[in-house]
């Protein structure tokens, strides 16, 4: 009889329950914007990226989950509320940004797109699961695959304050794992184990995540981008543009150009490489305050922080 291991990073099919079993003890950790498993150090900034770390223990398979619970968040008391005191007159707030900017509108961001299927010129490894998220199928070296049904999300991950579920769909949930069962909510006829080869020669990356902050001088930028080659790596300013051509170490580039929200002074604004990202320090050109970084960016309503630098 075949059953499931259910350790966390293994999820193969097993009839010998002393089969050697390699997974995460631990329970997954996210702090900061970073993923990774307690048990282990690695850390990651992505959801692929941490589903893809390397389980650390080798035991027995298991139908019966013994991860242990994630750490409650500490609570803290509240200080006492202030008394009350006289109304006094106020001035006016001082509008955050400028009035040239436009009403909020939801972002754009579709997922990244997926390989429809697999390449048939690849040979699909014993015990590959299958490549769309939230299906878990497992390879089992059937021919006749064209009637097995893939039911997946197409969508990505959402964590939002504590609940976690699909963009695709609208099902929430609190605990990681109960995240992890979520059924699919998209069907296609054939599940995907290896999709599409690889082209030869350099590969091109499309698009790269950033995320900001500003003080009153600059707007400092962090661009998620691992392995860029320090020596190959170029950034050039312009007054209202930034080019970027960088190839990675692992035979990547990515390159484009990024119109800005307002100018920037060139002589003083500056770039670094780092080991997972980019950084630059954009000097405000006119100390305007910037909602988004592009200016063809669709603002959201939300403020960006504008103080002391912070934390990256």
């Amino acid at each position: 009889m075949t059953e499931k291991c259910v350790h966390k990073g293994c999820g193969k099919t097993f009839s010998d329950p002393e089969e050697d079993c390699v997974y995460h003890p631990g329970p997954p950790v996210f702090h900061e914007g970073q993923k990774g498993w307690k048990c282990c150090k690695p850390r990651v900034l992505t959801f692929e990226e941490f589903l893809a770390i390397a389980p650390c223990t080798t035991g027995k398979h298991s139908t019966v989950d013994d991860t242990p619970a994630p750490e409650p968040p500490k609570v803290t008391e509240e200080p006492p509320a202030p008394a009350p005191v006289e109304a006094t007159k106020t001035l006016p707030e001082r509008p955050a940004i400028s009035k040239a900017i436009p009403t909020p509108t939801a972002p754009a961001n579709p997922p990244p797109a997926e390989p429809d299927s697999d390449d048939p010129s690849l040979e699909i490894p014993a015990n590959a699961t299958c490549r769309r998220r939230g299906c878990g199928t497992t390879y089992t070296g059937s021919a006749a695959r064209d009637d097995e049904k893939c039911v997946h999300h197409p969508g990505q991950p959402v964590f939002h304050e504590g609940s976690k579920g699909w963009s695709c769909c609208k099902r929430r949930v609190l605990e990681f794992d109960q995240f992890l069962k979520l059924p699919g909510c998209t069907e296609k006829t054939r599940h995907m184990f290896v999709g599409k080869a690889k082209p030869p020669g350099e590969e091109k990356v499309e698009t790269v995540r950033n995320d900001f902050y500003q003080t009153t001088a600059s707007v400092n930028v962090s661009m998620y981008l691992k392995k860029i080659d320090n020596e190959r790596a170029t950034v050039k300013f312009a007054e209202n543009t930034v080019t970027f051509d960088l190839p990675t170490t692992d035979n990547k580039r990515f390159q484009d150009t990024y119109n800005l929200f307002a100018p920037i002074d060139t002589e003083k604004s500056s770039f670094r490489v780092l080991g997972t990202k980019l950084e630059l320090t954009l000097v405000k050109g006119d100390g305007t305050s910037w909602p988004v970084l592009r200016s063809d960016d669709r603002w959201t309503g939300q403020r960006i922080q504008i103080g002391n630098a912070g934390r990256a």
